[in-house]
C-alpha cells in the first residue's frame, strides 16, 4: 500500500491536510478497505461457520488499521498534517448488527478467529437499524431507528443471493460481506450478512413500530422486533429461518465449490450455533441434504457430525421454545423434519424433560441442538458445571461426552490497544510487544509490583482516561462530571437479574447517608449504560428510577457536590470503549447463578478496574487468577441460591422489612423521587421488590453495600488500590478471546486437522 498522503492525492486530488474529518473518514475507509482486499480469503480445506443473530463488532477503522499493521502510520500521517484520527473516528457510525455480551462475543471471536488464521466465517442478518437507538426522555427510556447504513460502508454487495422458500411466498437474498483480517496475518475472513432488497424503512411508524405483517418489507429492518404479540413471534421465526436458510445453501455451495460430493460434508464444514437463534439450521441443513439425493439417516448423521452448540444461558425463559403451530405458518416444510427428529428421540429416550417437542406442542430449540449435534459448551466454568448438573442434567446423563467449557474472552486488539493506547504503549515499554500475540505475557507486570514509578504511571494514565471519559460525555450528553471522583460502572443490558436495581438501592442508600452529614472522602460518579428490551417494562422501570435519582441528586446541593448519576444515553460498543479505560469500580452484580459469564468484567480487569461481584459466572475464574485480596466479592453463592429457588424459600418481603432495608425501597415511592418521576413506574418496581423480587436483590443488598463501603475505603489507600490494579491487569491474559478459540479449534472444531 502507498501511504495515506500519496492515496488522497492519487483519488481525490486534495492534499491530506485540506481534508474535512469527514471527506478523511471516507477516505480511510476505502484505504483501509484497499489494503484488506490485498490480503486472501482463507482457503482451508474445512470451514467454520459461526452463526449467530448477533455481531456487534462496533466502529471498524482503528481495528482494521491495527490489524493490518497500519494504525501508527496513519495516525503519525494525520498527526504531521494537523489531523486527529480520534477526530476522524467521530465520523464513523457504528453499526447495528447487535445489542450485548452475545454480538460483542461473536465480533470477538472471528477477529480471534482471523488472527489464529483458521478458516471460519460469521453469517448473520445485515440489520438496517439494529436493536434501536436509545433516547432519554422525561426519566424515560424512548426508541427510534438507529440509522447506520451509509452509501459509502464495510459492507461490500456479494454476487451470492439465495431462494428462501416460506409457506405462502419465496423471497430471494442479497450476500454483503464484510472482511475480517487478522491481526498481521496474511490470510483474512469475512462477516457474511444476509439481506432482501425489497425492504423498506417507510413502513417504520412513530418510534420503532412498523407493520409486522410484512415480511418483504421489514425482514432484516430490526434485531430482536418486538415479541408481546403473535405477529411479533412469527417475525422472530421468518428472521431465524431467512438467517439459517442462507447459510446453509452457502455452506453447501462452498463445499461443492472446493470438492465436496455431500456425502463428505462434514469433512469440509462445522456449524458453530452461537446461542439458540440459529437452531433451525440443523432441520433446514438435513432437508437440502436429502433434496440433494442423500437418504434421511445419513442427512441427520452428517448433521449431528458437522454441528456444535454454544449454550449462553441459565435463564429457562431464554431458553426458545416456539410452538409447533407458529412453525406450521411460516415454515411448514420443517415441521415434518423436526417431529421426525422428536420422534427418534422419544423412542429412545421416554424422559420428558429430554424431548423435542413437548406436551404443549412447543418446540425446544436448544434440545433439538444438544441431541443432533456433537459438543455442547458453557461460556464459563461455573456456567457449565450449572448446565451439567442442574439446568442440563438429564443430557449430561445421556450425552456426558458432548458437554465442554469453553471460558468466553474479549480480543486485546480492541480492548486495550484501541480502547486504552497509553496503557498499552506502557506496557510495551515494560513487557515488549510479545503479549499482543500471547495475552500470557502480561503476568510479566507482575515483576513490577510494588515498583512505585510504576504504580504512578498507571494511576496517570488511569486520570487520563477519566479526563477522555468527561469531555466524550459533555460532548454527546452534555453531561458534566468531576473527573477527580471515584468512577463505579454498571454498563450491560438492563435485566432484573443482572441487579441493576440494586445498584440504584445503593445510589438510594448513599443519597440518604450524604443528607444525614455522612460526607464520603471523596465524590463517587456510578454510570449506568444500556437498554432494556421495549416489551420489558419493569427493565425500563429500573431505568426510569435511575434517571430520576439522576435528576433528585443533580438538584440537591448537599449530595449533589459528592455524589452523581449518570445514565449514558444509547450505550454502545463507542460508549463501552471510553467507559472501561476509566473504570475504577467494575460493576459486576448478577444473581449468582444466573449470568453465564460476562465479557465486560473482562474488560474491566484488563484496564486496570476492580471487580465488585458475586461469585457468578466468570468473576468466579477471575476471583482464582488474582486472588481473593484482589477482587471484592459479596452475596450468596450459586448452591445457596439454587436451593433457595428449588424449595421457593426466598420471601422478599421478610428481607423488606429489615431495618436496613425499609428505608432505601420506601424512597423509590417518597414524595422526594414522585416528585420528578411516573408513579404508575415507580410503584410498580417497588411492588415487584417488596412482593417477588426474583433474581433476589434485597437477599445480597445489605452485604453489597457493606462491601462497597470497604471498597471506597480501601481506595483511599493508593498504594494498596494500585497494588491490586497490577495484579488484575498482569491476571487478565487467560481471558483473551486467542486462547477460547484455540480451545474451540484443538477441542471442537478441528479445522486444521
Amino acid at each position: 500500500m502507498s501511504n495515506l498522503q500519496t492515496y488522497i492525492k492519487n483519488h481525490y486530488q486534495k492534499d491530506l491536510a485540506d481534508c474535512s474529518n469527514e471527506e478523511l473518514y471516507l477516505a480511510l475507509l476505502n484505504y483501509t478497505k484497499a489494503a484488506s482486499a490485498q490480503k486472501p480469503v482463507n482457503t482451508g480445506k474445512k470451514k467454520l461457520y459461526y452463526i449467530s443473530a448477533e455481531f456487534l463488532i462496533g466502529k471498524l477503522l482503528s481495528n482494521n488499521l491495527i490489524n493490518l499493521g497500519l494504525y501508527d502510520q496513519v495516525k503519525q500521517e494525520l498527526a504531521d498534517a494537523g489531523k486527529d484520527l480520534i477526530a476522524v473516528e467521530e465520523v464513523e457510525l457504528e453499526p447495528s448488527l447487535g445489542n450485548g455480551g452475545l454480538g460483542r462475543l461473536a465480533a470477538c471471536f472471528l477477529d480471534s478467529i482471523a488472527t489464529l488464521e483458521l478458516n471460519g466465517d460469521g453469517v448473520g442478518l445485515n440489520y438496517h437499524f439494529g436493536l434501536f437507538q436509545q433516547v432519554l426522555k422525561n426519566n424515560e427510556q424512548t426508541a427510534v431507528p438507529n440509522f447506520w447504513l451509509t452509501e459509502q460502508s464495510w459492507l461490500v454487495r456479494s454476487s451470492r443471493s439465495y431462494q428462501v422458500p416460506f409457506a405462502h411466498f419465496t423471497l430471494t437474498s442479497t450476500l454483503y460481506d464484510i472482511d475480517v483480517p487478522g491481526y498481521k496475518t496474511a490470510t483474512k475472513n469475512r462477516l457474511r450478512l444476509f439481506d432482501l432488497d425489497s425492504v423498506d424503512a417507510a413502513i417504520i411508524a412513530d418510534g420503532i413500530d412498523f407493520d409486522k405483517t410484512d415480511i418483504a418489507r421489514n425482514l432484516t429492518l430490526f434485531l430482536y422486533p418486538d415479541d408481546s404479540d403473535r405477529q411479533g413471534e412469527l417475525l422472530r421465526i421468518f428472521q431465524q429461518y431467512f438467517m439459517v436458510s442462507n447459510g446453509a445453501q452457502l455452506i453447501i455451495d462452498e463445499a461443492i465449490e472446493k470438492g465436496s460430493n455431500l456425502h463428505d460434508l462434514a469433512d469440509y464444514a462445522v456449524i458453530q450455533i452461537n446461542d439458540t437463534h440459529p437452531s433451525l439450521v440443523i432441520p433446514e441443513m438435513i432437508r437440502l441434504l436429502t433434496e440433494r439425493g442423500l437418504d434421511l439417516d445419513e442427512a441427520i448423521s452428517i448433521v449431528r457430525k458437522m454441528t456444535a452448540y454454544t449454550n449462553h444461558t441459565i435463564l429457562a425463559e431464554a431458553l426458545e421454545k416456539w410452538p409447533l403451530d407458529f412453525l406450521q405458518e411460516v415454515v411448514p416444510h420443517l415441521v415434518p423434519i423436526i417431529e421426525e427428529l422428536d420422534r427418534r428421540i422419544k423412542e429412545s429416550y421416554s424422559d420428558p424433560a429430554v424431548q423435542i417437542i413437548d406436551e404443549y406442542k412447543r418446540v425446544h430449540m436448544a434440545h433439538m441442538d444438544i441431541h443432533y449435534g456433537y459438543s455442547v459448551n458453557g461460556v464459563a466454568a461455573l456456567h457449565t458445571e450449572i448446565l451439567k448438573n442442574s439446568e442440563l442434567k438429564a443430557f449430561y446423563d445421556i450425552y456426558p461426552e458432548k458437554f465442554n467449557n469453553k471460558t468466553n474472552g474479549i480480543t486485546f486488539r480492541r480492548w486495550l490497544m484501541h480502547a486504552n493506547p497509553r496503557l498499552s504503549h506502557y506496557l510495551d515499554e515494560l513487557l515488549g510487544r510479545d503479549w499482543h500475540h500471547d495475552a500470557a505475557k502480561l503476568e510479566g507486570l507482575l515483576d513490577f509490583s510494588g515498583a512505585a514509578d510504576v504504580k504512578e504511571k498507571l494511576e496517570q494514565i488511569k486520570a487520563h482516561n477519566k479526563r477522555k471519559l468527561a469531555r466524550h460525555l459533555k460532548e454527546v450528553q452534555g453531561a458534566e462530571i468531576n473527573p477527580d471522583s471515584i468512577f463505579d460502572i454498571q454498563i450491560k443490558r438492563l435485566h432484573e437479574y443482572k441487579r441493576q436495581q440494586m445498584n440504584a438501592l445503593y445510589v438510594i442508600s448513599k443519597y440518604l447517608d450524604i443528607k444525614a452529614g455522612n460526607i464520603p472522602a471523596r465524590p463517587i460518579t456510578v454510570f449506568f449504560g444500556g437498554k432494556a428490551a421495549p416489551a420489558y417494562t419493569i427493565a425500563q422501570d429500573i431505568i426510569h428510577l435511575i434517571l430520576c435519582l439522576s435528576e433528585v441528586i443533580a438538584k440537591d446541593p448537599e449530595v449533589a457536590p459528592h455524589l452523581q448519576v449518570v445514565m449514558v444515553e444509547n450505550y454502545n460498543v463507542t460508549a463501552s470503549s471510553f467507559l472501561i479505560a476509566a473504570g475504577d469500580i467494575s460493576e459486576q452484580i448478577s444473581l449468582a447463578s444466573k449470568e453465564a459469564s460476562g465479557t465486560g468484567n473482562m474488560k474491566f480487569m484488563l484496564n486496570g478496574a476492580l471487580t465488585l461481584g458475586t461469585m457468578d459466572g466468570a468473576n468466579v475464574e477471575i476471583a482464582e487468577l488474582v486472588g481473593e485480596d484482589n477482587i471484592y466479592i459479596f452475596g450468596k453463592d450459586s448452591e445457596t441460591v439454587i436451593d433457595l429457588y428449588a424449595k421457593e424459600a426466598y420471601k422478599s418481603s421478610e428481607y423488606y422489612a429489615r431495618e436496613a432495608i425499609k428505608p432505601l425501597v420506601d424512597f423509590i415511592i417518597s414524595d422526594t423521587v414522585l416528585a420528578v418521576g411516573k408513579a404508575e413506574r415507580l410503584e410498580r418496581l417497588y411492588n415487584e421488590l417488596i412482593r417477588k423480587d426474583w433474581f433476589m436483590t434485597l437477599l445480597d443488598l445489605e452485604d453489597y453495600i457493606a462491601v462497597k463501603e470497604r471498597m471506597l475505603a480501601d481506595y483511599e489507600d493508593r498504594e494498596g488500590w494500585l497494588e491490586k490494579v497490577l495484579v488484575n491487569i498482569a491476571k487478565a491474559g487467560f481471558f483473551s478471546s486467542d486462547r477460547t478459540i484455540a480451545q474451540y479449534e484443538e477441542e471442537v472444531w478441528h479445522l486444521n486437522n
